[in-house]
């Protein structure tokens, strides 16, 4: 019975103790450092620093030379990954053209002779001209200004009037007696000019 009982002590005590066990080896476990998800990476993904590690122990120009072999590859997402390209060709541009200035229908419209005399009791102005257009178009709405003036040559008084007319491309038209306004009964001098035309 002693030794019955003895060695059934001894399975008891056996039994006690690999809880005990088990939870001091779960205490070490949990206290053991564990390398990092960043450190594994690190580790994994640049091989090449590791064996240039190792070279420089053993050469220092050895060293140099398999950094510079055992450089990774750039990545095609990296900025130098692409050579740089070719400066660009300049490109002939022609020079724009000079497109010419529209020809104004007074450079061709004048004025080529011209007399007035007074009418109505010696207040109004009736002028007689004719007029030339050496345009390759034919004018219309002509507007003439009149400026008169004293024996002296004194400025009176001005006086505009628009002829609702038409002249033709290089033709010339006689205006005669036509009343451009009221002037002062001492104006002697008259001289007019054509300051509008408009291309028909």
């Amino acid at each position: 019975m002693r030794i019955a009982g003895w060695s059934f002590g001894k399975s008891e005590a056996r039994l006690a103790v690999l809880p005990a066990i088990a939870i001091a080896g779960c205490a070490v476990w949990l206290m053991l450092p564990q390398a990092s998800d960043a450190e594994g990476h690190s580790i994994a993904a640049s091989p090449e620093v590791i064996r240039v590690t190792q070279a420089t122990s053993h050469n220092d120009d050895t060293a140099g030379v398999q950094a510079t072999l055992s450089s990774p590859a750039p990545s095609a997402d990296s900025p130098d990954a692409n050579p740089p390209p070719a400066a660009a060709a300049p490109i002939d541009i022609a020079p724009p053209e000079t497109a010419e200035p529209a020809q104004s229908p007074l450079d061709g419209v004048k004025i080529i002779s011209q007399s007035w005399r007074r009418g109505g009791l010696g207040s109004k102005a009736l002028v007689t001209f004719t007029l030339r257009n050496a345009n390759d178009y034919a004018v219309k709405d002509i507007e003439i200004a009149c400026k008169f003036a004293r024996r002296d040559g004194s400025h009176l008084t001005d006086r505009r009037r628009i002829i609702p007319d038409t002249v033709n491309m290089k033709s010339r038209k006689r205006y005669a007696g036509m009343l451009v306004g009221f002037v002062n009964v001492n104006a002697n001098k008259a001289k007019c000019s054509v300051v509008t035309a408009s291309r028909l």
